[in-house]
């Protein structure tokens, strides 16, 4: 929720607006939000009565129950409204079915939307409520592990458009956002893989500590859903809430450990050399290239891998600080390379980020782990040697480099991938008939000429 509080002086030819916005906006850490012991959500709609909950298919199923009993026990009417979900759905008309639901509910000025789901639902979610009468109130319980230490720590919200990720969005703050880690017991391993990138991401650049915890323990933490499943060690689910609470805390301001200022303190993101941004440079190029796209997690993972093979070509890290990189991620199942990641796509990416840079590569790298350093100068013959350096390495080592669950899947995407295939292989199918047709015929041509 935000304030936007100014002040107007007169000028010479005409006026000067001058104002400061202030935003406020909590997270809470609740195990199991909808247990009918909790009052959290109660004493937010008790005022209203009644509340509009928006979720997706997956997560209805999983939670349904839960939450109608939950509102039933509290006295609140419940409306849901179950959005399209899947990254092919991240359209404005996903995001105008949302206003709709809004308009039909007959949702009052500072009557906040409840949205119950992954990262891309809250996006989609934030956005119509950022538009709907200029600003209307949300709140966020996220249910994966991106939407609960990546998605949901940022204000950022929004919807593709065409093939541009995220191209349309704004800036709107929720009122408050729950973090139940209990919902990652009902979370495929694929998706927490998909998560556990993030947090090498945020920790290897800001966060020694929480690095060290993932090296020690990473494997166990997606088996056991960051300690949540029934029968867990206890003290592996306690490693898990410091590195969630440390990982979201990094990611909201400057801890006593770090200098460098993270998300919130960026929240609209004026500043361009963002820590987080490690992971971010050429994998929004690659994540989309291949027929069936790659899971977020792992396209960010490829991206960070040849960087530290980078920061260890610099002497920025020593190989052995680069080997327990790559090490780590072999362990937990993340990419580290693609047979798409090539020259060309380098310089792809490399172009399309200096757009958003304000043309400055800003490639942020580990140095050493737990602090961050922003190249600048990377020439393309040197990202091409390290290219070659690192795919060299990665083969020779790991074998291909490619990760486990690495693809989206039906519900990552909201279609059969095996459609995406189908398309592809009847396209290649087409070119290469008018291309056969095509030599025909001038093989015709040139046999009627020599006649």
């Amino acid at each position: 929720m935000s304030d936007l509080k100014a002040s107007v002086t007169k000028t010479s030819n005409g006026f000067s607006v001058s104002g400061v916005e202030q935003i406020n906006y909590g997270f809470q850490f609740v195990d199991n939000i909808f247990s009918t012991e909790h009052n959290h959500l109660a004493n937010v709609y008790k005022t209203w009565g009644r509340v509009l909950l928006v979720t997706d298919a997956i997560v209805h199923k999983h939670y349904s129950a839960a939450w109608e009993a939950y509102f039933k026990h509290h006295g609140i009417t419940l409306t849901t409204f179950i959005m399209a979900g899947g990254e092919k759905n991240k359209t404005m008309k996903t995001m105008l079915s949302i206003v709709d639901a809004m308009n039909n509910f007959g949702i009052v000025r500072k009557e906040p939307v409840l949205v119950v789901g992954g990262g891309l639902c809250t996006d989609v979610t934030g956005y119509a409520c950022a538009s709907y009468r200029r600003t209307t109130n949300f709140i966020r319980v996220p249910t994966t592990l991106i939407g609960l230490i990546d998605a949901a720590v940022s204000i950022k919200v929004g919807i593709n458009h065409g093939n541009l990720k995220n191209r349309l969005g704004a800036y709107h703050a929720p009122l408050v956002t729950f973090l139940d880690f209990n919902m990652l017991k009902t979370l495929p391993e694929g998706q927490v893989r998909n998560g556990f990138a993030e947090l090498m991401k945020i920790s290897s650049c800001a966060d020694k500590r929480i690095w060290d915890l993932l090296v020690a323990h990473g494997k166990a933490l997606i088996a056991t859903r960051f300690g949540r499943i029934d029968g867990a060690d206890p003290e592996l689910k306690s490693v898990a809430d410091e590195i969630c609470w440390r990982g979201i805390k990094v990611m909201l301001d400057a801890s006593i450990h770090i200098i460098i200022t993270l998300e919130s303190p960026n929240l609209h993101e004026i500043g361009l050399d963002r820590v987080i941004a490690f992971g971010h440079s050429l994998s929004p190029t690659l994540e989309l290239t291949p027929v069936v796209p790659l899971r977020h997690g792992h396209a960010i993972n490829i991206d960070m891998s040849f960087f530290v093979t980078f920061a260890a070509h610099r002497g920025i890290l020593t190989e052995k600080e680069r080997d327990e990189y790559h090490e780590l991620s072999h362990r937990v199942g993340l990419s580290m390379d693609h047979e798409l990641f090539t020259e060309h796509l380098v310089v792809e990416g490399t172009e399309a980020i200096l757009k958003t840079r304000d043309n400055k590569q800003r490639f942020a790298v580990p140095a050493p782990y737990g602090k961050c350093q922003f190249i600048n100068d990377a020439s393309f013959p040197e990202l091409f040697e390290v290219l070659a350096i690192h795919k060299k390495f990665i083969k020779e080592k790991y074998g291909s480099g490619d990760g486990k669950d690495a693809y989206v899947d039906v519900g990552d995407l909201g279609m059969d991938p095996e459609l995406l295939r189908q398309k592809a292989a009847s396209l290649f199918s087409t070119v290469q008939n008018g291309a056969a047709k095509a030599v025909d015929d001038l093989v015709a041509t040139a046999v009627e000429v020599q006649a």
